[in-house]
């Protein structure tokens, strides 16, 4: 009857369809591994993340982790806020039109969420009623189609609902295309080269397709929302951009808001919320919400047991703890051991370890956070044994759209992969006496010949400040504070050694503060001194504390790295900083430069005057 029936009833009817599907693919949520039956609604724990309107016109080149942590400071006066549902409505006062949208944000921060919030409230006739059909193409799905198609073809193969309905003008309708993940694209996305296409029934790569449905030529009226990690922001056109967004995560208010939706104790809800408000490293990592959901699952575990006292208060000590608790949710699921201590990790286990460390590394060191079966296999794992690695992998299944049996894998988070990339690492050295990392050692071995801990942390601490795009800074966190013997006790099962590295972290930590005195780059020297929070020696920062205490502030001259450890303090601070006031500080222009990071984030500053030399040019201050 449908194919009897006018255009419009036609289009209704595959409009209808297209909505069922989407309404039961996406109403459930899954935090980190799905789990058969262990879904939630997403309309229950929903939490609006912070979104604003621009990017300020320039990509970040910092580390995700270090930007969330400068712009945890900034306040929100000057920025616009805009509704997840409102990504594709022109703001008040605005007359020009919006086809394509870029939404940035780091890794976890709520962007795939967003999307899902954004498709379902649209199936489910709540918001967005002027948008006839919505198409989402996932990149990490689009990555694995190697044949050609037309744009029609690619449509229908996803969405078989518009199958033998070619009557329908895509031209006179509104649709919508969500690209979600473009950070996790393989395909090339050649905007220079791919030559044009106008036409939605030729055949063409995928790569073709999009790179001219983006650009205007295929489908000119309909309407496209990208959503990225920074670092990939820069794969599309600006000339191609007509909106620029940034979700920013959790503000404090909606952290609290999810941990008292998890939990239906509110006083656990509440001893977690207080606990990790103790610690500022791990209260500003919050504002990722995978990071609540992680801290969550470890909090939950260890405030639930009387008399606990080893509650994690840096980032290493939470995934440390996070991996044994992912360890024994395996054990439990796919062996029915329930009586295990949760602490020992068994021959087994171990391997699973090591393989996906050495994935998490290799593919860390290629920036890829998607990986198919062939990145496994370079890694040793057995493709055929993957549910074992499900404890700690997240499995996407190709299924998921009923045309494929092929899978994908990622970790639940970015900061998993890098941790798990740097116990690898720490493993080959304690176990093989490697140092992966490739650096010249030869002058810096042992009496017997072995390479010196302390080596692999400089040969770690020297690629990360040569990053230009700061990648490897919470890796380096992770590497150095893994070598704890607080740490080192708990994986002691992963560690054919274990004696104490005391010794090894003294002589790093020198060469870490030889580094804060002479690097030429205030974003990297403040993620050294995360490094050292991570090796438990605060000694610059009590010095500098006790300076800001004193009633001396424009009489003592700071060094650079005074001044470096300062703008720690003042980034890290609970109190939120509303003026900077650069009169109180004695210091020299070098001195000064230090403080760029909070500059950039301050609302207000106050100045000598006095000229800023960067890397991009002179900023008069």
């Amino acid at each position: 009857m449908v194919a009897c029936s006018s255009p419009d009833v036609t289009a209704r009817a595959v409009q209808e369809e297209i909505r069922s599907k989407l309404r039961i693919r996406f109403q459930h949520i899954f935090e980190g591994m799905p789990k058969r039956g262990q879904s939630n609604l997403l309309v229950k724990v929903y939490t609006e993340v912070f979104i604003t309107e621009g990017a300020g016109g320039q990509l970040n080149v910092e580390h995700e982790v270090w930007n969330m942590e400068a712009d945890y400071i900034r306040t929100d006066t000057q920025e616009m806020p805009v509704k997840c549902n409102d990504i594709l409505k022109l703001l008040p006062g605005r007359e020009d039109s919006v086809r394509c949208v870029l939404t940035k944000g780091m890794a976890g921060i709520g962007k795939t969420v967003s999307v899902q919030k954004f498709i379902l409230d649209w199936a489910e006739g709540k918001a967005n009623k002027d948008i006839s059909l919505i198409f989402p193409l996932p990149f990490r799905e689009l990555n694995l189609m190697k044949e050609r198609f037309s744009l029609l073809g690619l449509i229908q193969h996803y969405h078989p609902e518009m199958k033998g309905h070619e009557s329908i003008d895509l031209n006179n309708r509104t649709v919508l295309f969500i690209f979600d993940g473009l950070d996790e694209c393989r395909l090339p996305l050649d905007f220079q080269n791919n030559g044009s296409c106008y036409d939605v029934t030729e055949s063409t790569s995928v790569d073709v397709l999009l790179t001219n449905l983006i650009k205007g030529n295929l489908l000119p009226s309909a309407l496209i929302w990208i959503t990225t990690r920074p670092a990939a922001a820069n794969q599309i056109p600006p000339e191609c951009i007509h909106r620029m967004t940034e979700v920013r995560g959790f503000k404090d208010q909606q952290k609290e808001e999810y941990f008292l939706k998890r939990f239906s104790d509110e006083n656990l809800a509440n001893r977690i919320i207080s606990h990790v408000k103790s610690s500022r490293s791990l209260y500003i990592m919050c504002h990722i919400p995978v990071f609540c959901w992680i801290s969550a699952t470890v909090l939950e575990t260890m405030l639930g047991k009387p008399g606990q006292k080893e509650i994690p208060k840096t980032l290493t000590e939470m995934y440390t703890h996070f991996l044994l608790i992912q360890t024994a949710i395996k054990n439990q699921k796919y062996e029915g051991d329930h009586s295990k201590n949760p602490k020992e990790i068994r021959q087994q286990d171990k391997e699973i370890i090591v393989n996906l460390g050495k994935l998490a590394f290799q593919q860390l060191q290629k920036n890829n956070l998607i990986f198919y079966e062939e990145d496994l296999k370079e890694a040793g794992i057995d493709v055929s044994k993957t549910t074992e690695y499900s404890g700690l992998c997240t499995e996407i299944f190709k299924e998921e759209f009923g045309l494929y049996e092929e899978k994908m894998y990622c970790f639940v988070h970015l900061t998993i992969q890098e941790y798990l990339a740097a116990l690898s690492v720490h493993l080959l050295y304690t176990n093989n006496q490697e140092n992966p990392l490739n650096l010249d050692t030869s002058e810096s071995l042992n009496e017997d010949g072995s390479i010196k801990l302390s080596v692999v942390h400089r040969s770690a601490v020297d690629q990360a400040l040569q990053s230009h795009t700061g990648h490897l800074d919470l890796f380096l966190r992770f590497l150095l504070g893994i070598s704890l013997d607080s740490n080192q006790a708990l994986l002691k099962g992963l560690l054919t050694q274990t004696e104490s590295n005391s010794q090894s972290i003294k002589q790093t930590v020198r060469y870490i503060k030889n580094k804060i005195s002479k690097s030429p780059s205030p974003e990297r020297t403040i993620n050294l001194f995360h490094c050292l929070n991570e090796l438990d020696d605060h000694s610059l920062v009590e010095d500098i504390q006790s300076y800001l205490e004193s009633n001396s502030l424009s009489e003592q001259k700071l060094s650079p790295d005074e001044c470096s450890a300062l703008a720690y303090v003042l980034l890290m601070s609970a109190e939120e900083l509303k003026v900077l006031d650069l009169r109180m500080y004695n210091s020299t222009p070098a001195g000064y430069r230090r403080l760029l990071p909070v500059l950039k984030h301050s609302r207000k500053a106050l100045l000598n005057l006095f000229t800023i030399q960067q890397d991009s040019g002179a900023a008069v201050l």
